[in-house]
């Protein structure tokens, strides 16, 4: 890890955290709150997989938009609620610790960008709610290549912008698929496993995971 000259970030699940939209229905959703974001989520990633095997793009704010709709079917949650859903959505928390880690690997003076699904307003939208402006470099988008992660077209768009190497650029993501699709790639990946999650058996298995951000800095 020595020889890091960008730190690129999964968004997602990673940062930002996918279930804070729901939580903070949870008083109208009721206990079944959390099997709710998390069906929401699932099916959210497997349309992404599908359109990208069925050649079909659609943005991953219309996947999430038509993955919401068939969670809320399934929850049987009431569909006055959509909107509201929908625009917490768009201004997610961030995991607790992401705001002074980010700050402390800038003052580092690392490369520091996303490369995430979301479209680029999507994410303008979560670093400007969440105050993280003039943090990234840059913010990556698989619209700019037209299909989702893992795709490797997706992972190749850092090392080209910036002229490094592939083992070059250090990726933290806490999706496994993310990191075993990084990591085949030829990324450094670290896997950020929050919740004691197992791996998966994907031809991968990163070198280094962490619990939290917060130790990212003593790795790099």
């Amino acid at each position: 890890m020595k020889n890091i000259k960008a730190i690129i970030f999964d968004a997602y699940g990673t940062l930002f955290d996918v279930n804070s939209a729901a939580e903070k229905c949870k008083d109208k959703i009721g206990d079944k709150w959390e099997g709710f974001a998390n069906y929401w989520r699932t099916t959210q990633l497997e349309y992404t997989w599908l359109r990208s095997l069925m050649n079909r793009h659609k943005d991953f704010w219309q996947v999430t938009e038509d993955s919401l709709d068939k969670s809320m079917k399934a929850f049987k949650i009431n569909p006055s609620m959509r909107n509201e859903l929908l625009n917490l959505y768009k201004v997610l928390s961030p995991f607790k610790e992401v705001p002074e880690t980010l700050k402390t690997l800038k003052e580092k003076r690392f490369k520091l960008a996303i490369l995430s699904n979301g479209t680029p307003a999507l994410l303008n939208e979560l670093i400007k709610n969440n105050n993280l402006e003039n943090i990234f470099d840059d913010l990556f988008s698989i619209e700019q290549v037209g299909i989702y992660k893992p795709d490797s077209k997706v992972y190749d768009m850092p090392v080209q912008k910036y002229s490094i190497k592939k083992n070059e650029v250090a990726f933290l993501s806490a999706n496994t698929w993310d990191v075993s699709g990084a990591g085949n790639y030829g990324y450094n990946a670290i896997w950020v496993n929050r919740n004691n999650n197992i791996f998966d058996y994907l031809d991968y298995k990163p070198n280094n995971q962490i619990k939290s951000l917060t130790e990212l800095t003593s790795l790099i």
